[in-house]
């Protein structure tokens, strides 16, 4: 089967006009990751590429060692603040467009792939008439174990985006290309066209959710996306950012999920959501399933986000 799908994308391979790839990555300390991420992209068998790495003030040697990798591809965007994920790679995105970019593909730097990868992800697009690919992505720790296989919306909890497959070994159950409605931006190949469609990354989210919204308006403006099983890739999950029991992923976390609600089904959902979690995550530290801080932190993070999101759904 596996050299079957592979006669076929080459077969195919020959007719794509594929193009200068923009590849984004935002760093932040992102030093224990880097030489992995920057040897995986000296050996991508698809050459005609350009890396636009956007610094949001790293405080370790993240500069030194992209300097370091003297790469007539690397365009090196260094900003004095952190200004965010969402506005990072919409930096990254901006320039990858005035440069002529075909695609973009906005890609984490905390992860490993094989030298196929672009050139899978660049071909997938044709041959599935689809403006968006991804790969099989999994646990960097745990090689054989899957962290998503695309994903879904799940519309009776307001469009909560999963991750298909997460957790579970792989024994061949993801074999097959298929449509898939969401991804995080992890690692994704994106047609020019679809930001003149849906527009760049909501840069009021800094951090989580900002692909959620992406990716919910590229579904709703009818753009496609495929998983790719044979394009693989080995996450390094929450190296950089501190993992789920850090109060910064708690309270952004919240506050994206808060203001996803409010932008996309109006300040009366909104509100009804952050009550409700403004009263739960109290709840759980009453029990002692959380503490009192961590409840503070993530009510926090919920008020503020339905605040900003009421604003651009009544504008």
């Amino acid at each position: 089967m596996a050299k079957a799908r592979d006669k076929r994308w080459e077969a195919t391979s020959g007719d794509i006009i594929l193009g200068k790839v923009g590849v984004v990555t935002v760093t932040y300390n992102s030093s224990i990751v880097l030489q992995d991420f920057l040897r995986s992209l000296d050996q991508q068998s698809y050459q005609d590429f350009i890396v636009i790495a956007v610094d949001n003030a790293s405080k370790d040697d993240t500069i030194e060692q992209l300097h370091s990798w003297n790469s007539p591809k690397l365009v090196l965007i260094e900003n004095s603040t952190n200004q965010g994920v969402a506005e990072g790679n919409n930096q990254g995105i901006r320039f990858a467009l005035d440069a002529g970019c075909e695609h973009v593909l906005l890609l984490n730097n905390d992860v490993v792939f094989g030298e196929d990868l672009f050139q899978r992800l660049l071909g997938g697009l044709q041959v599935h008439s689809c403006q968006m690919t991804t790969p099989l992505t999994y646990y960097n720790e745990q090689p054989d174990v899957v962290w998503c296989a695309g994903g879904i919306f799940e519309r009776k909890y307001g469009y909560r985006s999963m991750h298909i497959g997460d957790g579970e070994k792989d024994v061949g159950q993801f074999v097959q290309p298929r449509a898939v409605e969401y991804v995080p931006t992890c690692c994704v190949m994106i047609q020019r066209k679809v930001f003149d469609r849906i527009g760049l990354m909501d840069e009021r989210y800094f951090v989580y959710s900002d692909d959620t919204d992406f990716m919910y308006r590229a579904m709703r403006a009818g753009l496609r996306m495929f998983l790719l099983p044979d394009a693989k890739l080995w996450h390094k999950v929450s190296s950089l950012t501190g993992g789920n029991e850090s109060d910064f992923t708690r309270y952004y976390s919240a506050r994206g999920r808060a203001l996803f609600l409010a932008k996309h089904f109006g300040a009366l959902a909104g509100a009804a959501w952050a009550i409700s979690y403004s009263v739960f995550y109290p709840l759980r530290a009453l029990i002692g399933k959380d503490s009192w801080n961590q409840a503070h932190v993530r009510v926090k993070g919920i008020l503020e986000g339905y605040k900003v999101g009421r604003k651009s759904y009544e504008a």
